[in-house]
């Protein structure tokens, strides 16, 4: 979360998540970031169906919206 609101607007690929939040090359799978999504928008978004502030941009990756636009 915390790498998203830093830039909010700004979208980031599940690669540069994953390199943003591990110091060493993470060798996994990136659909962890996919999971790690669907947990937070569990936790912050009224309605997690339908996303406010953590946006999915289609074939780029993920977003924070800037004033839950």
């Amino acid at each position: 979360l915390s790498i998203l609101a830093r830039e909010p607007g700004r979208p980031f690929t599940r690669a540069q998540l994953l390199d943003m939040a591990y110091d060493v090359s993470y060798s996994g799978f990136d659909r962890t970031v996919d999971a790690h999504i669907k947990n937070l928008r569990r936790k912050i978004e009224p309605d997690p169906r339908n996303p406010r502030y953590v946006q999915t941009i289609y074939g780029v990756g993920y977003k924070f919206a800037e004033d839950g636009e």
